[in-house]
């Protein structure tokens, strides 16, 4: 199977030096390398285009989650797509060579995702929701599954996935439009295919966020959003609430553990905080901007 790794960009010249040697030791050896950049007004271009990397250019008003992952998976030549974000790294030289390897073993998977560990500087809050979301131990999920796991089955993370091509031509690619979700609502297509989806916990990437509670909020406002636009992700998987419970006992025992349990206000705040950004989200009427 051929490989095309594909990385939105914008302005991503912080990260790309690194991202991209990283991306040359991987025991993968060469695979096709596009960046899709959103006008970059840094030197983002200029390091991909000496690092010998196809770039393809588009305004900053024609990015679309879903639209511009779509665009280079059509203009990729490999058989198997790896999407990365601009501060995604691969955690080590077999990063790509373990995500691709599910889709490689067996033809009923038709993607999969790696476990994204926190980056350095990340806080004890971020770190434990990448522990909670991104477990240790790899897993195969069917549509079978959604009368356990809720919507939770289709749950997948374009920070660090690979789908097979063929597969992501045959549901018609990501939906464009979308302003948060592309990844679950393209996973949710694959299972109602037929398809699984592997979690692949020894593909390794450092990602995560030190977000404030108002961002947040924002981020669960959109999830709400997108759900009330895509209702028939509930009614085919069921609903969100009940990873709520999971999630606070965790919480718990690794504030406990890690003698941090001066953060459990803020951590019930943020818990607050989503939770009225995502019910608030499902209130929202379509017309008009979401918060971004």
């Amino acid at each position: 199977m051929s490989t095309t790794i594909i990385i939105p960009t914008c302005n991503a010249a912080e990260h790309l030096p690194y991202l991209l040697e990283k991306l040359k030791s991987q025991t993968i050896g060469r695979c096709e390398l596009i960046i899709v950049d959103s006008a970059s007004e840094d030197e983002t271009v200029e390091i991909a285009l000496s690092h010998q990397v196809a770039v393809i250019s588009i305004a900053r008003s024609e990015f679309d989650h879903g639209a511009t992952r779509s665009l280079g998976a059509r203009q990729a030549k490999g058989d198997t797509l790896v999407y990365l974000t601009q501060d995604a790294l691969p955690y080590n030289q077999y990063a790509i060579e373990n995500i691709i390897k599910p889709l490689k073993c067996d033809r009923s998977v038709g993607a999969a995702f790696g476990r994204q560990l926190a980056s350095p500087g990340a806080s004890v809050l971020a770190e434990h929701l990448r522990l909670f979301n991104y477990p240790d131990t790899s897993r195969l999920t069917t549509l079978d599954d959604r009368d356990t796991c809720g919507i939770k089955t289709a749950f997948l993370s374009n920070s660090f996935a690979a789908y097979r091509k063929s597969v992501l031509e045959e549901i018609g690619y990501f939906k464009s439009g979308l302003v948060f979700g592309e990844d679950t609502h393209a996973g949710a297509r694959i299972l109602l295919k037929g398809y699984k989806i592997a979690y692949v916990a020894e593909a390794m990437a450092l990602h995560s966020h030190n977000y404030t509670i108002g961002q947040d909020f924002r981020r669960y406002f959109n999830m709400g959003a997108f759900h009330k636009a895509e209702n028939w992700l509930l009614k085919e998987f069921g609903k969100p609430e009940g990873q709520a419970f999971k999630y606070i006992m965790s919480g718990i025992r690794f504030l406990s553990k890690r003698r941090k349990l001066n953060l459990f206000p803020e951590f019930m705040l943020r818990i607050i905080a989503k939770y009225v950004g995502y019910k608030l989200g499902k209130l929202k009427e379509q017309k008009g901007p979401f918060f971004r």
